[in-house]
């Protein structure tokens, strides 16, 4: 099958495995994704905070709380 390589060990995908070469490939995908080791780090920043919410919120008419 021509395309894209299994995104775990770069082998050509089967199309009975797809995207992945077997099914010990998928499972290796799998584990990572339920012990989290796809997750995308985050990153706390100044405005995220919750200080503004207070300030304006939903209240002041726009969508979001957001002042234009």
């Amino acid at each position: 099958m021509s395309g894209r390589p299994c995104p775990i060990c770069r082998k050509p995908a089967s199309a009975a495995h797809r995207p992945f070469c077997s099914g010990r490939c998928a499972d290796v995908d799998l584990q990572r994704w339920l012990s989290g080791g796809y997750a995308i780090p985050a990153v706390d920043s100044e405005d995220d905070s919750l200080e503004g919410a207070s300030e304006g919120g939903a209240a002041a008419g726009q969508p979001g709380g957001r002042r234009l």
